[in-house]
């Protein structure tokens, strides 16, 4: 009597094959995260800096916002570079970020 194993047991190279593609689709789902978290960072930078601007300046946003007077000046500091990206983009200029591209 043989045994079969071919059938029931994968190869090395088929496990390292599988192993492989779920690592794949790990940093596929890790990279579309960080886009998402980086395009909802953005989001919340413009909007604290708005804020700024509503409660008068960066200690009474803090106060009404009830977030770190370091964060606020953080999302600012976001908020100042995307619209500064978003200025050159309009003018046809280079990616403001070089390494957003990899």
């Amino acid at each position: 009597m043989t045994v079969q194993n071919a059938g029931k047991t994968p190869s090395r190279k088929q496990r390292l094959q599988e192993k492989q593609r779920r690592q794949l689709a790990v940093v596929d789902t890790v990279d579309k995260a960080e886009v998402k978290l980086r395009k909802a960072e953005a989001e919340l930078a413009l909007a604290v800096a708005e804020a700024v601007q509503v409660f008068g300046d960066e200690h009474a946003a803090s106060q009404g916002l009830d977030m770190p007077a370091e964060a606020i000046r953080r999302f600012i500091d976001i908020a100042a570079a995307e619209t500064a990206a978003a200025a050159e983009d309009a003018a046809g200029g280079a990616p403001a970020e070089p390494d957003a591209a990899g």
